[in-house]
């Protein structure tokens, strides 16, 4: 199956989208990031969120840290004790396998990638390379202008790496072909905001126009401006999106929820 095939539809020009992402979670639900209970900042952040009146959550990768099925289990676990009532998508991160997310998809966890309300679209890109840096295949950014060129709506696009340099320790595994991905995603005049994750920490760039968007983690924050991996436990965080279409043009309003601030 292509990357789009399978689509969400809402019957609705309106929606709230939590985006959340970086939980970093181990089998043990007690085990620790960085000092952080990765587990039970992520339940934190499902628990506010359930009361927001949310019509969609994207989870923006770096579901593991040990890499286990387990930690996989323990995210559909969170999500299913939670009082959320929306579905859930993903996109992988760095960390993630692919397969993996989908063994845990099904129900309110849904593997779609292009989901469609009335007058916009969201679209769910997979930016994992074969390291950990990130790297758009050829063939999926000809995907992604096929996607785009394929509807007259505007679009809200989703990532894990980030596309363009923050200044910081993870620039060296940032989306390598990041000027790549947004050309496309800018030439297709149609694209309104990319939102990421990856980068643990909030950010706000343009890119030729494009809002880009990153999303702090849920788990532990790296230090802004810093060339050293520096961590900072802010507590657990996560961004709102009001996305609305009126007369063929979209609104995207957001803002970063910090539970702890």
């Amino acid at each position: 199956m292509a990357w789009f095939d399978e689509h969400y539809h809402f019957n609705r020009s309106s929606l709230r989208v939590a985006h959340i992402t970086d939980s970093h979670l181990f089998a043990d639900s007690n085990a620790e990031y960085f000092n952080v209970n990765t587990a039970a900042h992520f339940a934190q952040a499902l628990a506010h969120m359930a009361t927001q009146s949310l019509d969609a959550v994207i989870f923006g990768g770096d579901l593991t840290q040990d890499h286990s099925f387990e930690s996989y289990l323990l995210f559909a676990e969170l999500i299913n004790n939670a009082d959320l009532t929306c579905p859930v998508f993903w996109v992988p991160g760095n960390h993630d396998e692919i397969a993996m997310l989908n063994r845990i998809s099904g129900g309110q966890i849904v593997s779609a990638k292009r989901i469609i309300a009335q007058g916009f679209e969201l679209l769910l890109i997979n930016s994992k390379g074969p390291t950990p840096a990130g790297w758009v295949s050829s063939e999926h950014l000809n995907e992604i202008a096929d996607c785009l060129a394929s509807s007259q709506s505007q679009h809200v696009v989703f990532c894990h790496h980030n596309p363009l340099a923050i200044n910081g320790y993870l620039d060296k595994h940032m989306l390598e072909n990041g000027p790549q991905l947004l050309n496309v995603l800018v030439n297709s005049a149609n694209v309104a905001a990319l939102l990421h994750g990856h980068v643990h920490n909030h950010y706000t760039q343009t890119f030729r126009e494009l809002s880009i968007y990153a999303t702090p983690a849920s788990s532990v924050q790296f230090t802004k401006n810093c060339p050293q991996w520096q961590q900072e436990n802010h507590g657990p965080a996560y961004r709102m999106l009001h996305l609305t279409t009126q007369d063929n043009a979209l609104t995207v309003k957001t803002d970063v929820v910090w539970l702890n601030a």
